[in-house]
């Protein structure tokens, strides 16, 4: 996931603060109201999401795909090998660490695996903020700080964990930046993103780095599985259930992961997999064949900071609705419909973020005072009945779009799994596992991303296909990658 923070971003979700009640600006719909309804017509219809239109969004998804398996960069879809054979089967035992590095916060977890029957029996966790100085400095000072807040963790490792006796303790590492991995424990860091300049780790070997930082700290530790935090999403709901096939992330950015067949993987060259499956991790935020655009989505496009990358994303994700969303309204208000003159505040890109939307959706009151309230507060903006009603549809309709689209790509995902093994996927329960702030805390966008997937399935198939939410699951899941891909024997 290429957004800041590949992390599910839950925090994005906080209520508006109260506005002081000092008017700044009337948005009073007068007479030109009727200028107003050729924009929403208009955005309606080039938003709309009818079956024809997500079915061709499911179909291209599903052809990128063996498009990205077939050769690398043959769709916009990158499909990275994630080398996880082995899922976590829920046999698993002994002592396990994790570390989840994807933004200014890193976060070390350890759990103690009891096998089948005892399952997890304990989990721990800590959160370390990074210095803005290591965010720029060099790599040796930035990993050998994260091996000292490691070392601290496992000191204070005892009561229910406990290491078994000639072992060395083994960690997931789920790292959320661009990788070209190369084996299980192994991967190529391509560049830094989210606001990281380190020197000297472009290129090189991101868990060499940890595992020199981790002996210099004199840690006995060494990093057994290197993942994404959706393949760590997808890991960590598999061990509870054997009948997850599929990881979605819908937060600030977008992800999603799947189970794939090695045989079906015409680019993977010299790998063999035990168990004839891998995960593949679809980088499906760059996807962008037959998507309904907008003028909005363009002109939010050219001003971004990769103009004509990450369409799927920009199009779904929690990063981008609200903006699209405040760019309807700035047409609306340039139209003369709300005022004579346009809020300053209005004019600001991405002031008006998702979760503001999602909180006027959740506004079910006659006069709509929270929706009142938030445009005041955010936007400048003082409002009527029908503004706000006018508001909370344009809010409606960019999210019913991008929550149909999500369903889409979700079933364009299972479809070519069904077609490579016919009845294995849609003749049987199949969890997609989901989990980010934007699907756990928006109601709307989360029905109308299960009623995409009903209706492009039919109702019996559907039945099938369980979406569940997996809150936080990359952390332990790495944990859990790390124990399924041990270097010691299982004593199962």
């Amino acid at each position: 996931m290429s957004v800041s923070g590949a992390s599910p971003a839950v925090g994005l979700f906080c209520a508006p603060r109260s506005p002081p009640r000092l008017p700044r600006f009337r948005m009073a719909v007068r007479s030109s109201a009727i200028s107003v309804a050729p924009i929403l017509t208009d955005l309606k219809h080039q938003c709309a999401t009818p079956l024809p239109v997500l079915r061709h969004v499911a179909d291209a998804m599903a052809a990128d795909m063996r498009a990205g398996l077939a050769v690398d960069g043959g769709s916009d879809l990158k499909m990275i090998l994630s080398y996880v054979d082995s899922l976590p089967t829920g046999n698993e035992k002994g002592l396990f660490y994790a570390l989840d590095l994807g933004g200014t916060n890193f976060r070390v977890l350890r759990v103690q695996l009891g096998g089948k029957q005892e399952r997890v029996i304990a989990t721990e966790f800590d959160q370390v903020s990074i210095p803005q100085e290591l965010m720029f400095g060099n790599s040796e000072d930035l990993f050998d700080f994260i091996a000292s807040g490691l070392a601290k963790f496992a000191q204070t490792e005892g009561g229910k964990f406990h290491l078994p006796a000639g072992r060395k303790r083994e960690i997931g590492f789920t790292f959320s930046f661009p990788v070209r991995q190369t084996s299980i424990d192994s991967g190529i860091l391509i560049k830094w993103t989210k606001g990281f300049a380190v020197s000297g780790t472009a290129g090189r070997d991101v868990v060499a780095c940890l595992n020199e930082a981790m002996e210099r700290q004199g840690l006995d530790m060494r990093v057994s599985a290197l993942v994404n935090d959706t393949v760590g999403t997808l890991a960590g709901a598999r061990y509870w259930d054997d009948n997850v096939m599929v990881a979605v992330i819908l937060g600030t950015g977008t992800n999603a992961c799947y189970v794939e067949r090695t045989d079906t993987i015409a680019k993977l060259q010299g790998h063999v997999s035990s168990s004839g499956r891998t995960i593949i991790n679809t980088e499906w935020g760059a996807f962008s064949n037959g998507l309904p655009l907008t003028v909005f989505d363009r002109d939010m496009d050219v001003a971004s900071i990769n103009p004509g990358e990450q369409i799927f994303e920009k199009t779904i994700s929690g990063m981008y609705l609200g903006e699209i969303v405040r760019r309807v309204l700035l047409k609306i208000a340039e139209a003369g419909a709300f005022g004579d003159s346009i809020p300053e505040k209005l004019s600001t890109p991405f002031v008006l973020r998702t979760p503001y939307l999602s909180a006027m959706q959740q506004d079910y009151s006659d006069d709509l005072k929270a929706v009142g309230s938030i445009l005041y507060d955010i936007a400048g903006v003082e409002s009527n009945l029908s503004a706000r009603k006018i508001v909370v549809e344009v809010c409606d309709t960019i999210v019913k779009r991008g929550g149909r689209l999500a369903g889409a790509g979700i079933v364009g995902i299972l479809q070519k799994m069904e077609e490579d093994s016919q009845g294995l996927i849609f003749g049987k329960r199949t969890v997609v596992a989901m989990d980010g702030g934007l699907y756990e805390h928006y109601p709307q966008y989360r029905r109308y991303l299960q009623d995409a997937v009903t209706e492009l399935l039919g109702f019996e198939i559907s039945k099938n296909v369980i979406i569940e939410h997996s809150k936080d699951g990359s952390g332990i899941g790495a944990a859990l990658l790390a124990a399924a891909n041990s270097k010691y024997e299982h004593d199962f």
